[in-house]
């Protein structure tokens, strides 16, 4: 048999929002299978046991069939390779730590070709699990070698490149549960939470609220402990020194044992502790110069070392050190010693996502100058039975929040305070955490602005501690607050730039400042801040990221739904219009108004519980979307007896339609009549009907008294003004490029 040429992946698009397949961010491939698509798997010997041989949580995956098993099964009994390779991408997703659930696969209108698509936090780790997966496939199909474990490799590394870090995952996914959305602003970890005026700022475990000058003081120990000290926080004496041979004598004048250590340091380095000798101390002040442009000497507390998470002014986690020991067997060396009885230890490791750090003698020059302190290098073996200390500090894991005494909070939380921080990461040593800090001669050794979150989430002892959760519930203290600001969707064609106008202006006109995004331009209030079509992704999440906007309007035109998705995740007021078709639908196999109707239920999709779906009852496909709305549901139709705008009358639901008297609201049995717009009104003779109606219902459906509804209606100009010209892009605050 001739070899099977390769599956061709036609285009790969990255779809950012809400989107024909999910609520969320997803990579949608188009595959051409070619000879493959007479090839299903049960006609494709071995590929079945070369599958699960390399990656046996496959039969984990529940596949159509809703169980363990049941993709094995659909293996078994033969299904296409497209489907096949949407659950390699999942599983080396899930092999990488970034754990996906979701994937479909659909034929086209095209024989052998099909859009494959799966869950995608991340444009390029996704692109990079496609790519192995891909090729994956392709080995198992021509019985060829293939490196599992090196292609899981490329994609956890491609996932630590360009994903968010643990902490900031953690906040986020804690805004998530509690509804808050969340945009990423750059390619680290600053992060939205909320949109427009409703928003908050974290950069890691650093907020908005974060002051710069308390952060100063924080990286000023010796600042922090005069400050704290004045406050009665327990901090060991000590002081700045300039000179090596200052170093001695401040330490004789404090009494040993000292701790020398950079004045600015972080995150431990060329910070020695216990020492006793001149040597000893002279060597450290060196060590400290090295990462710090200033020294300081300190009495050396006993005890062991603490980090507690202050947020919002409580202690919400603690984690305790331990000093890290090997013992010697007479044979090994100690850097040999290290890795075998240190570093093989699973909670070891250099990523983010290990809870205690690789030690590595070269790396670090306190572990060299401990040896040194103790007469051992690198090469030195030991005698067998020896315990030699690698590390005093920097091992601080262990959970015991639990075990904090209210008068240790109370203290740690002072020192938060006075300092000005927020979120806090207080450094304390003491030998019970459980006892107050001035009975057994405890303190306060530095407080951290943007402190690590990791030990708290991943403890290598104890019980995880939800610090994301704490720190969103920080920044939104009121539970009911999901940081949203109105958000209207309009999807459709047919004159929809003029009803998402018309939304806007009535909405500004109730005193809110309004962002809108539609093919006429974006605009700010009355002012256009760019000219031509803004209907895709980017452009709407310009106004999102504007702190000035209360609320929003988008124009969603169905090509750019399917392109980029939706620009938001979720809305207030959701309108379907039309299902008009046009040529570039074909583009994305989107062929008549049946197909067309599956991307436009994606606007009604994304309506918020307490939100409302505005759908055009004259035609019955858009009205049957009602029954897909997480919310409420208003009508419009010109016509008042639409059949399916009089059942959902009858049954108490609203709606809007003209009668011979004017513009008609309705509720169950209810009419009520928009003041001043006789059906001879000259905006009523300017704005075809549906348009009118549509633009009436959205703001109905916000809420807006039906005064102010006739007011907007009577005023609004009906195309954009030439005053309002273009602005330059920057005139937008708060832009940025696409990512």
């Amino acid at each position: 048999m001739d070899r099977i040429p390769d599956i061709q992946l036609l285009r790969i698009n990255y779809l950012r929002g809400p989107n024909l397949w999910t609520y969320r961010s997803a990579l949608e491939t188009w595959l051409d299978l070619g000879v493959l698509e007479d090839l299903p798997t049960n006609r494709l010997p071995g590929l079945t046991e070369r599958l699960c041989a390399w990656l046996p949580a496959l039969a984990e995956h529940h596949c159509g069939v809703g169980e363990r098993g049941g993709f094995l099964q659909r293996l078994q009994e033969g299904t296409w390779c497209g489907h096949v390779l949407e659950h390699v991408v999942i599983e080396l997703l899930n092999l990488a730590g970034m754990p996906t659930g979701f994937g479909q696969t659909r034929s086209t209108s095209r024989r052998g070709v099909y859009r494959m698509v799966f869950r995608a936090r991340d444009e390029q780790v996704a692109r990079t699990a496609l790519a192995q997966g891909h090729r994956l496939l392709m080995c198992a199909i021509h019985d060829e070698t293939f490196d599992v474990g090196a292609a899981v490799a490329a994609v956890r590394e491609k996932l630590d490149q360009c994903y968010l870090g643990p902490s900031t995952a953690a906040i986020v996914a804690a805004a998530s549960d509690r509804r808050i959305p969340h945009l990423r602003l750059n390619d680290g970890n600053l992060v939205q939470l909320g949109h427009g005026k409703r928003q908050r700022r974290i950069w890691t475990a650093e907020t908005e609220l974060t002051g710069a000058i308390a952060e100063g003081i924080a990286g000023d120990k010796d600042l922090t402990k005069r400050l704290l000290a004045e406050v009665g926080v327990p901090v060991p004496e000590g002081e700045v020194v300039e000179r090596v041979e200052d170093a001695w004598a401040a330490a004789q004048s404090i009494g040993l044992p000292v701790v020398v250590k950079p004045r600015d340091g972080n995150h431990g380095r060329g910070v020695t502790l216990d020492l006793r000798t001149q040597a000893e101390v002279e060597a450290a002040w060196t060590l400290a110069r090295r990462h710090g442009r200033e020294v300081v000497v300190e009495r050396c507390v006993q005890g062991q070392e603490h980090r507690l998470l202050v947020v919002g002014g409580e202690v919400v986690a603690a984690a305790r050190g331990d000093a890290a020991w090997i013992t010697g067997d007479g044979r090994r060396s100690v850097r040999e010693l290290i890795d075998a009885q240190l570093n093989s230890d699973p909670r070891r490791g250099t990523s983010e996502d290990h809870p205690l750090n690789r030690i590595v003698i070269e790396e670090d020059d306190v572990v060299q100058a401990d040896l040194r302190r103790m007469g051992l290098d690198a090469r030195s073996v030991p005698a067998a039975g020896q315990r030699v200390l690698i590390q005093r500090n920097g091992n601080v894991a262990i959970d015991c929040t639990d075990e904090v005494h209210p008068e240790v909070a109370y203290q740690v939380a002072l020192a938060a305070r006075t300092v000005g921080l927020d979120i806090a990461g207080i450094d304390l040593v003491a030998e019970d955490i459980g006892r107050p800090l001035h009975e057994q001669g405890a303190a306060v050794i530095e407080v951290n602005a943007g402190p690590g979150l990791l030990m708290h989430l991943r403890p290598a002892e104890g019980k995880p501690r939800p610090v994301g959760r704490a720190i969103v519930d920080h920044l939104f203290p009121d539970t009911e607050d999901h940081g949203r600001i109105a958000i209207v969707g309009i999807a459709g064609s047919r004159d929809s730039a003029r009803i998402a106008r018309l939304v806007s202006w009535i909405t500004q006109l109730s005193g809110r400042q309004v962002g809108l995004a539609c093919r006429d331009g974006l605009f700010l209030g009355r002012r256009r801040v760019q000219a031509g079509d803004c209907t895709d992704w980017a452009s709407g999440q310009r106004l999102l990221v504007n702190r000035g906007v209360e609320a929003a309007v988008f124009e969603n035109d169905a090509a750019a739904m399917l392109r980029d998705g939706l620009p938001y995740d979720r809305c207030t007021v959701g309108v379907v219009t039309d299902l008009d078709l046009s040529p570039a639908l074909a583009e994305h196999d989107v062929h008549d108004a049946d197909d067309l109707l599956k991307v436009m239920r994606t606007q009604v999709d994304v309506v918020l519980a307490e939100g409302v779906a505005v759908l055009h009852a004259a035609d019955p496909r858009i009205a049957g979307l009602a029954a897909l709305c997480d919310g409420s549901v208003l009508l419009y139709a010109v016509d008042g007896s639409t059949p399916e705008l009089v059942r959902h009358c009858a049954a108490g639901g609203r709606a809007v339609f003209m009668s011979a008297e004017g513009c008609v609201l309705a509720e169950g049995a209810s009419r009520t009549l928009v003041p001043r717009l006789p059906p001879d009104a000259p905006m009523l003779q300017a704005l075809p009907r549906q348009t009118l109606l549509a633009a009436v219902a959205a703001v109905w459906a916000l809420g807006i008294e039906i005064d102010l509804i006739a007011v907007g209606v009577q005023t609004f100009e009906a195309a954009p003004q030439a005053a309002a010209a273009a602005a330059p892009a920057h005139a937008l605050p708060e832009s940025r490029k696409t990512p």
